[in-house]
């Protein structure tokens, strides 16, 4: 990885939140997904996202989430399962335009039932809009 890459990839995890030794686990992974983005998150925390099937504690959740993917409150609340307290969950949903597309509304409905609101977005990704949620309790 060249250094520009490297800082790209500092960058990115950055914008998450997230730094080298961080743990994230990905959820919704599908054929879809945004995987230059990935490569560089990896790359900025120094390590593969986990996967629905591991069971340690995280520092955040990458949770890919389309329209027709099911109940997105429940999707919510098992991204928490492994969140450590403090962590973060990045929803990433297909942009306007795009197949899978989720209104924001939907998004602001769900996250309050989860235990959840959103906080902010972030453009990591040329298909997929990114949104912080965090524990109302902090």
């Amino acid at each position: 990885m060249s250094e520009a890459e490297a800082a790209t990839a500092v960058d990115v995890a950055g914008k998450l939140g997230f730094k080298n030794g961080d743990l994230v686990q990905e959820l919704g992974y599908d054929d879809d997904v945004d995987f230059d983005f990935r490569e560089l998150l990896e790359a900025g925390i120094g390590g593969e996202l986990l996967t629905e099937d591991d069971q340690e504690v995280v520092d955040g959740v990458i949770l890919w989430w389309r329209s027709g993917d099911g109940d997105l409150v429940d999707a919510l609340v098992d991204s928490l399962t492994s969140l450590d307290a403090g962590g973060v969950v990045w929803l990433f949903t297909p942009k306007t335009g795009r197949a899978g597309y989720v209104a924001p509304a939907d998004i602001q409905e769900a996250a309050p039932t989860a235990g959840l609101h959103s906080t902010s977005s972030v453009g990591v990704s040329g298909d997929w809009a990114a949104t912080r949620l965090v524990s109302r309790k902090q």
